[in-house]
């Protein structure tokens, strides 16, 4: 059940928030319960619905006067800290957002991971059998009837089930914020029979400068504070339109940014000889498979409790995390403590910056959830909000049933009007 804070307080707490692959059994869906409706009565919905992330972005960076436009949402709609999935990580979490189940359910269990038929995922996989053990709510939205338009939403690209969005574009980093914001405008300008009502928006600006430079830099800061703008720019393009009052806007990141220095690292070849395994992920958190024959090695030398570190089987990771289960999720997964990582000599980590795949329970990796537009209890305050809870809101206020997931529709429902 959600818990509330009064809008000063919970800016308070917000602010007070510290600095940011396997051999699978087979490739089969996990299973999903049956469909139910997710569609509530009397809650006023709007004419459309746009998901905006902005990667990377803590709520802490939040009236900090680099944020005047998004300021202005949670002033005058919903509002709070978001925990991210474990591992807090960009394609599991943007994935979690949009199916409403944990990575360990949703089967993209990390940016890059190994499926036993599929062979290695990374970020630029488009493989309909990477993707399709869930349903992500555009694909939901399109079978009842909604268009959709996708920019740039990792899996987005894909036919899943069948389907893919009406209108979706590849994803071209080099693209400015302001053109991404174009584009979405764009499609409110078709024909009315064409016309997306559910769209989402994506800039990935604030993480790559939270990694190169840290989240308390400079250039971190200008990073937000050009996303700001952005989202300034799409609201003038609403009202422009004459659309503005009827659209909900729902703004979410990934996770956090912890700060990272060389001074920080957990050096793996002083525990183990890299040669004994196959890494598949590294970073704040590692995942590694046993190279052929060296399980009791792995076992002996990785697995337990290290300084700044701990190792487990995959199937005692701690239950919290919901991770393991999947057989996507390597045989050994290796969490650091928050502002630590994991390097081996031949990588070695040289500069301060930052990182993120953290306990997702870290302040540093906390989330960011802002609602406003019709349906939304302006001034409304959330404390204990899961990104599995976004996607069972996003169906409700769209109007469409979706598969039941992880998130518990009731978390959101207090932000709605009756």
């Amino acid at each position: 059940m959600s818990r509330f804070l009064t809008p000063a307080l919970a800016l308070a707490a917000t602010l007070a928030v510290a600095s940011c692959a396997g051999t699978p059994a087979s490739t089969a869906p996990v299973a999903q319960s049956p469909v139910v409706s997710t569609v509530a009565t009397q809650v006023d919905r709007p004419d459309r619905v746009i998901l905006i992330s902005i990667d990377g972005f803590r709520p802490d960076y939040l009236g900090q006067g680099a944020t005047p436009v998004l300021d202005g949402l949670v002033a005058g709609g919903a509002f709070g800290p978001m925990r991210p999935s474990f591992p807090s990580v960009t394609f599991p979490n943007h994935y979690t957002l949009v199916t409403g189940l944990h990575p360990d359910h949703h089967g993209v269990v990390s940016n890059r991971f190994t499926d036993a038929e599929l062979g290695v995922f990374t970020m630029a996989s488009k493989e309909s059998g990477f993707w399709d053990q869930a349903e992500p709510i555009w694909v939901t939205a399109e079978k009842a009837g909604v268009r959709t338009g996708t920019m740039f939403w990792p899996g987005s690209e894909v036919e899943i089930h069948g389907v893919r969005p009406s209108r979706w574009a590849p994803f071209d980093k080099s693209m400015s914020g302001d053109a991404r914001v174009d584009r979405v405008l764009s499609w409110l300008d078709l024909p009315a029979d064409q016309r997306p009502k559910f769209e989402t928006l994506y800039f990935d600006i604030v993480d790559t400068a939270g990694h190169h430079y840290g989240p308390d830099a400079v250039e971190t800061r200008a990073a937000v504070a050009s996303v700001d703008a952005s989202i300034g720019r799409l609201i003038e393009g609403l009202k422009a339109r004459g659309v503005y009052d009827r659209a909900l806007l729902v703004l979410v990141s990934d996770h956090g940014m912890a700060a990272t220095s060389p001074d920080r690292v957990v050096w793996i070849d002083d525990i183990i000889d890299p040669a004994l395994l196959q890494i598949g992920y590294g970073g704040a958190v590692l995942t590694a498979d046993p190279a052929p024959g060296r399980a009791a090695e792995v076992q002996q030398k990785l697995v337990g409790r290290h300084p700044h570190m701990e190792c487990w089987n995959k199937a005692d990771v701690p239950a919290r995390l919901v991770y393991g289960s999947n057989p996507r999720v390597a045989q050994v997964v290796c969490l650091v403590e928050t502002g630590w990582l994991t390097a081996t000599r031949d990588r070695p980590v040289t500069q301060p910056g930052g990182a993120h795949g953290y306990d997702n329970q870290a302040p540093e990796m906390q989330a960011l959830f802002i609602a406003h537009g019709p349906g939304v209890i302006p001034g409304r305050r959330l404390t204990d909000l899961d990104s599995v809870d976004v996607q069972p809101f996003l169906a409700r206020m769209l109007g469409v049933i979706a598969p039941q997931g992880d998130g518990r529709a009731e978390d959101t429902l207090p932000i709605t009007t009756r």
